[in-house]
Formats: C-alpha cells, sequence, structure tokens
C-alpha cells in the first residue's frame, strides 16, 4: 500500500463513513452479517486471505498454521464460506496472533473462546460464536489468494476496516480515490454537526455542504 495512503488515515474514518465512500463510487465492499464480537472492537490494516473447505476436499495444513506466516499489523480475513458450525479461531489463536502484532481477524463464519478474546482485547469479527472444533470438518485451501467475504471480494493487501458498525474492504488499488472522497465526506458532517450546534437547521446545513450529494454515486452526479 502506498504510504501517502496509510493505515493510519483509515483508522481514523469510521465504517460508515467508508461506506458511503463505497457507495459513490458505485464499489461494493460493505460485508453484511458479519460484525465485532466485542465492545469497541476496532481493527484497521492490510489483508492476510485464508480460504477454508469441507474436510472432505483437499487441503494444505492443520486449521490455524498460517498463523506463522501472517506480518505485523495485518487482519486476517478468513473466508470459510459462512458457515457457523465448527470455529476456525480460538483463544491460542487470539494468544499468537496478539504476540505478532496482527491487528485484528475477520471471518466469514464462527470463532469460538469469544470470552477469552474480549479479555485479551484482540479485535474478533465473525458471523457467530460458535463452540465445536474445525479440525476434521475444514481444512485449509488457500493463503493469500482472491477470497469471499459475504459476498465481497477481497484481495491480498485490500485494506480491511472493522468497527462496532461492521466491516468494510477497500480496494488497495482505488485506496487514494476513495480515501480522498471519504475524508470529504467526514469534513461535511464535520460542518453540519457545527452548524447545527451554533442554531443552523440541519436542513439548510445539510444543503450548504451538498450532503446528500455527497453520498450519491457519481454517475448520478
Amino acid at each position: 500500500m502506498s504510504s501517502s495512503v496509510g493505515v493510519a488515515d483509515w483508522a481514523r474514518l469510521g465504517t460508515a463513513t467508508i461506506a458511503d465512500a463505497l457507495d459513490r463510487h458505485g464499489l461494493a465492499g460493505c460485508v453484511a452479517g458479519v460484525g465485532g464480537l466485542a465492545a469497541g472492537a476496532s481493527c484497521c490494516g492490510p489483508a492476510f486471505t485464508v480460504r477454508y473447505v469441507p474436510a472432505r476436499s483437499p487441503g494444505k495444513a492443520d486449521v490455524g498454521d498460517f498463523l506463522d506466516e501472517v506480518p505485523g499489523g495485518s487482519v486476517v480475513v478468513i473466508d470459510n464460506g459462512g458457515r457457523v458450525d465448527c470455529t476456525v479461531w480460538g483463544g491460542i489463536m487470539c494468544r499468537v496472533a496478539l504476540a505478532r502484532g496482527v491487528d485484528g481477524a475477520v471471518i466469514d463464519g464462527a470463532c469460538r473462546d469469544v470470552a477469552e478474546a474480549r479479555a485479551l482485547g484482540f479485535p474478533l469479527f465473525a458471523r457467530a460464536p460458535f463452540m465445536r472444533t474445525g479440525k476434521e470438518r475444514v481444512k485449509l485451501q488457500a493463503v493469500g489468494e482472491r477470497i469471499a467475504l459475504g459476498g465481497v471480494v477481497v484481495e491480498p493487501e485490500d485494506l480491511v476496516r472493522g468497527d462496532a458498525d461492521g466491516v468494510v474492504v477497500i480496494p488497495v488499488q482505488r485506496a487514494p480515490e476513495l480515501l480522498a472522497g471519504a475524508q470529504q465526506i467526514a469534513d461535511a458532517e464535520a460542518r453540519i454537526v457545527h452548524a447545527v450546534e451554533h442554531g443552523e437547521t440541519l436542513r439548510a446545513a445539510r444543503a450548504a455542504q451538498h450532503y446528500h450529494r455527497l453520498q450519491r454515486g457519481t454517475e448520478h452526479g
């Protein structure tokens, strides 16, 4: 990722603001059905992509072994096909990830040991908590390849941002223009709030900032 579009710039923005910028550019980056499992969970970093398949399919390694390869600062993004009948992440993985500086994990599926993740302060996003192991039920199929996360395509190194509102994926190739658009929206919202707090009507404040236009797709002008 370009140093001019660093992770810190994105971490200052909420997923709602980023979602508006994605909408404006006609991009599908909002992940439905995956949310934080602890109050205040927040992550932001380049995606380290992982795909699991049912154990009857050929696999490369046991559940979790890929953590040996994850660079610090990354967000582990796991495609387990949305299944919630077995887990692909637990307390040991939280501890290892924290020790290696991993910024969070986002799972299209289930995880367990949620109380431990909360106690550790590890940012964990998933479809649901569930206690049954994924061992002998799923196998690792691919690492560092294109995956799907709730219908959203994730390429390695795409930026992943998670907060209390959910998870968004920012295509790395579009990051500079999307960041500019998201910051424009955030600035406009701050000016709207300031104007209303100083006696302006919401309608007038929004009109002055062309707020509705900022949230519309660029093809609409």
